[in-house]
């Protein structure tokens, strides 16, 4: 091996020129040739799906800490009627002590043609609940935070691996080549866990999401060195030129450097991103009856880029709440709750009946949901948290709500139920793993054959679990 490398020679340069480089053709049809070249040259062009996809995109609306379904999607009249009494069986164990049963202050009403009951607190969203499908029977591993937020968003609760965006691009590709393909926005800092929740894990790095801090109003804050004002694009295509050849050099004397070839895909994303960047992120673009539609603030702004993104061909688009945990409200849920809906429940509206217009919800999957629920008990007072207060709920995983819209979705359809006070699944239960064998359905893949080989063996989003809930899927 020693004598193989001073010679100067990589195991692809010899194949090129042993036997008059009949071995490297030989492997190059073997390879696909020009389609496998073109593909590792820029990982990120468009692929096909494995069969007819439904959805193209993915907006996925993430309210991280917990949103209550029974404050918002998931009506519970006998916990109404029964509030302030003991829970038969007593305490529920979740993370924290709890006691009685604590109905919601929110009314709720029954919208659409199909009669679905929605919280006061999204009456904007609701007006679209006919092209929703509202899983009510959602359950997880944990009630904490951070090996929820892993599973929701990667798979996996414990371990690094690749997040849904990242499988997605690495199976799609993107369509355009001048915009990332996998945008991460979350206003004011990072979430719980951090870049880990838009990680691409073992996938190579080109995969991995791009955070933008919405928060940030000037193009040059939301991205920021996208312009050089001191060197001229033609001045910089030569220096990219030249260091590309450097890099190709450096290359060419080792074998596979996923590292390598990320940081040098790098460089060219951030190049060609310069054309359209500023353009797709500047909602000052858009006319004034759909700014007045998404209305103000940082959620209006950040869920209408992720508009102007997907529209553009970005493939998967996050839009977290805020920094931190924003819905985990262990104490004065009923205030908090409604301030948080109050800042994104027009957008939220807006997003899905702009998308309708533009003709894009047909194949633009549109997910709603935080990493668990809330129990339907009162949590204790505990010092450190809610000290003196019972007017908040604990973490639940036992039972929350997710929806889904577009992208082939089956709308104005109640999936699944907890059981009468909201606290567990019971009828038609769905994994977080059901629901990425489901979003990868509708994306034209097979949630089993889409894998990586890492490690010695071949990995996938949803392990060794899941399945596709083909009721969900119009």
């Amino acid at each position: 091996m020693n004598a193989f490398n001073n010679c100067g020679l990589s195991r692809r340069e010899l194949l090129c020129r042993s036997g008059m480089g009949f071995a490297s053709l030989a492997l190059a049809d073997l390879m696909h040739g020009e389609a496998v070249a073109d593909s590792v040259a820029n990982p990120l062009l468009p692929k096909p799906p494995q069969f007819p996809a439904k959805a193209k995109r993915v907006i996925h609306l993430f309210m991280n800490g917990g949103p209550s379904h029974v404050d918002t999607f998931d009506p519970k009249p006998e916990l109404q009627k029964r509030s302030g009494q003991p829970l038969d069986g007593g305490n529920l164990k979740t993370e924290r002590p709890t006691g009685a049963l604590m109905g919601s202050p929110f009314k709720f009403q029954r919208y659409g043609e199909s009669g679905i009951e929605v919280s006061e607190l999204f009456k904007e969203t609701a007006k679209s609940i006919d092209d929703i499908a509202v899983i009510r029977s959602m359950h997880a591993n944990v009630p904490n935070h951070e090996p929820s937020l892993m599973l929701m968003n990667t798979g996996e609760s414990r371990l690094i691996r690749p997040s849904v965006g990242s499988w997605m691009t690495y199976g799609l590709g993107t369509e355009n080549q001048n915009l990332p393909a996998f945008v991460s926005m979350c206003p004011g800092g990072y979430p719980i866990k951090g870049a880990q929740n838009w990680q691409s894990g073992f996938l190579p790095g080109i995969y991995q999401g791009t955070y933008v801090d919405s928060n940030n109003t000037r193009i040059e804050k939301l991205i920021e060195n996208i312009n050089n004002f001191r060197v001229s694009r033609d001045d910089q295509r030569q220096q990219l030129d030249l260091l590309n050849q450097l890099n190709g050099i450096h290359r060419s004397t080792r074998t596979s450097e996923p590292k390598l070839e990320s940081r040098i895909q790098s460089f060219e994303l951030a190049y060609r991103m310069q054309a359209d960047a500023a353009e797709a992120f500047d909602i000052n673009r858009e006319p004034q009856h759909i700014l007045d539609m998404y209305g103000k603030g940082v959620h209006a702004r950040q869920t209408l880029i992720a508009r102007r993104l997907v529209e553009r061909g970005v493939r998967y688009v996050q839009l977290w709440h805020g920094a931190g945990q924003p819905w985990d409200n262990h104490d004065d849920l009923e205030t908090r709750h409604r301030a948080l809906a109050g800042q994104c429940d027009q957008a939220i509206g807006a997003l899905l009946r702009d998308l309708k217009q533009r003709d894009m919800l047909k194949d633009t999957l549109v997910i709603w949901g935080g990493e668990f629920g809330r129990t339907p008990v009162v949590e204790m007072p505990k010092e450190g948290t809610n000290q003196g207060k019972m007017n908040g709920r604990d973490h639940n995983h036992h039972g929350f709500t997710v929806w889904m819209a577009g992208g082939g979705v089956k709308g104005g359809y109640v999936h699944g139920s907890t059981d009468e006070f909201g606290f567990k699944a019971v009828e038609n239960r769905v994994h977080v793993h059901d629901l990425h064998a489901t979003m990868l359905h509708l994306l034209g893949f097979d949630h089993k054959k889409l894998t990586y080989r890492y490690a010695g063996r071949d990995f996938r989003l949803t392990d060794v679990h899941g399945r596709v809930i083909d009721e969900l899927i119009a």
